[in-house]
């Protein structure tokens, strides 16, 4: 068992929280361009309030702990772990009453280089628990604008967590899939499960897309989201996101072991 102390503790060490790899220039740069409604930032969200520079900077003083202070534009960003802590406090929450519930599940990453063990681990421990792992659309296309033109990727799961593959990509099941912030995947895996007449998810989890996609149709979602992912604490702030986690999303995929464990004691199902 994973105590609070020692969590906090492994969030500083492992750069999960404190200084974090995120820089304030990047972090600043998706405020600017979350403002002016640039889709790549708004990750399928669409925000009901105005939300100009500074809201944006202030709310995300309060959900992360990054500075507000706006001459601040350089160096690395900052997350208090206490914020993160409270955040893990709340999604473990959520995943305890899907379990209660006997919910159907749905998981989907957009970092599966980094976060895929993460998510695996609680979908086998959900779906031991009895709740339905939902994978739909399996092998489905996805076409989706990048830096080099629109592509067309697919949509595929690992143990319970979906995620798109690049075209020539490994097989179905193998490990390695594609960073993407596109709301897309999961609505296209939504559609087919009301193509087929559901069971619907009651609950959503990942990040990016996935959580903000969900959230924006009306899912109930949480997820994990870094200092440059806006729209996932701007959905939080107006009630489509229902849990966002502040902490950085691209450390080594083992450094994230000791948060499953410490959700996973909290939401009993260690």
């Amino acid at each position: 068992m994973l105590s609070t102390g020692a969590l906090r503790a492994h969030l500083l060490a492992a750069r999960l929280a404190g200084p974090v790899a995120t820089s304030r220039e990047e972090s600043l740069r998706s405020y600017r361009l979350f403002a002016a409604r640039d889709p790549r930032v708004l990750l399928g969200l669409d925000p009901e309030w105005a939300w100009a520079e500074p809201d944006l900077l202030r709310l995300m003083a309060d959900k992360c702990g990054v500075s507000a202070d706006p001459a601040h534009v350089s160096g690395p960003d900052v997350i208090d772990p206490e914020r993160t802590l409270a955040a893990l406090e709340a999604f473990a929450g959520r995943l305890r009453q899907a379990v209660a519930a006997r919910a159907p599940v749905l998981f989907g990453t957009g970092h599966p280089h980094r976060l895929l063990g993460f998510y695996v681990t609680l979908a086998e421990a959900l779906s031991a628990a009895g709740c339905v792992v939902l994978t739909p659309a399996q092998g489905r296309s996805v076409d989706m604008a990048t830096r080099f033109g629109v592509r067309t990727y697919s949509l595929d799961y690992v143990r319970g967590v979906a995620m798109v593959r690049e075209p020539g990509a490994r097989a179905a099941g193998s490990a390695t899939g594609a960073h993407s912030h596109s709301p897309l995947p999961v609505r296209i895996a939504l559609g087919a499960l009301a193509d087929a007449g559901g069971p619907l998810p009651e609950l959503v989890v990942g990040d990016h897309g996935w959580v903000c996609g969900a959230g924006q149709l009306g899912f109930e979602a949480i997820g994990l989201a870094d200092t440059d992912d806006p729209a996932l604490f701007v959905g939080e702030a107006e009630g489509s996101v229902a849990v966002a986690v502040p902490l950085d999303d691209a450390v080594r995929a083992d450094y994230y072991r000791p948060l499953t464990r410490y959700v996973l004691n909290r939401a009993s199902l260690s």
